[in-house]
């Protein structure tokens, strides 16, 4: 199949950007079924993350009852703890999947 070079417009910011014949053949080798819809320099900015806003919650720390802010909102009945009281508890291991016994091995009658 031959491949023109097309070109098309940001969602973004609206600019038109050529989509090249080779980006579409790499698109069909890829069997993507859409065409791009942004250019590259908001795809990059899209793709960096942007600024992220973090909120944050101010509550009291349930061991010492000092004031802290804390990266989420606190769920009831659960406790909340500041970030000297959160790094005196030691961190609980994650338990390993158990394993099964290989059903595939098969002891050999000779």
């Amino acid at each position: 199949m031959e491949y023109q070079d097309r070109v098309l417009t940001c969602i973004d910011c609206g600019a038109e950007f050529v989509f090249t014949a080779g980006e579409q053949l790499f698109f069909y080798d890829k069997q993507f079924k859409n065409d791009p819809k942004r250019c590259k320099q908001c795809k990059a900015k899209r793709a960096s993350g942007g600024q992220r806003v973090r909120s944050e919650t101010r509550t009291t720390c349930s061991e010492c009852g000092a004031e802290t802010t804390v990266p989420f909102k606190p769920t009831q009945g659960r406790p909340v703890l500041c970030r000297s009281c959160f790094q005196k508890h030691p961190a609980k291991p994650v338990p390993a999947p158990e394993t099964k016994p290989d059903s595939k091995l098969v002891s050999d009658p000779d």
